[in-house]
């Protein structure tokens, strides 16, 4: 038996997909206040990483781990609002999801934090 919700194909597909994603980004800004602080984070970055960068190199791993710190707090706002769906009495195994999707958020800040650290002093070292 087919799923009924995965008959698109092709570019009907891909626009619909599309459409699915923006919605996504859309509740994680409406919903998530720090998906929008490091949205905004972002945005403010994502200039000074061209500034900051002295190669395309150090510019790309700049701004990707700025777009991987994004995709990390999006996954952790999905596990959250998976376990909040099933119930929001507290439950062990909910806290441990909880904790960990939040672990894996302060290891992706903590890795832009070490990075854009060490291109800032290597930058104003000189």
């Amino acid at each position: 038996m087919s799923n009924p919700h995965k008959g698109r194909t092709g570019i009907d597909r891909i626009i619909h997909a599309a459409g699915y994603s923006m919605e996504g980004l859309r509740a994680a800004y409406t919903g998530e206040s720090a998906f929008r602080q490091e949205t905004w984070l972002c945005v403010v970055a994502t200039p000074v990483a061209f500034w900051l960068g002295q190669s395309w190199v150090e510019i790309a791993l700049l701004l990707g781990c700025l777009a991987l710190l994004l995709i990390v707090e999006l996954l952790n706002s999905a596990v959250e609002a998976a376990i909040d769906r099933i119930s929001f009495d507290r439950h062990e195994l909910s806290k441990r999801a909880k904790d960990i999707g939040s672990a894996a958020v302060f290891i992706a800040l903590t890795l832009c934090g070490g990075i854009w650290g060490t291109a800032l002093w290597q930058r104003l070292a000189q």
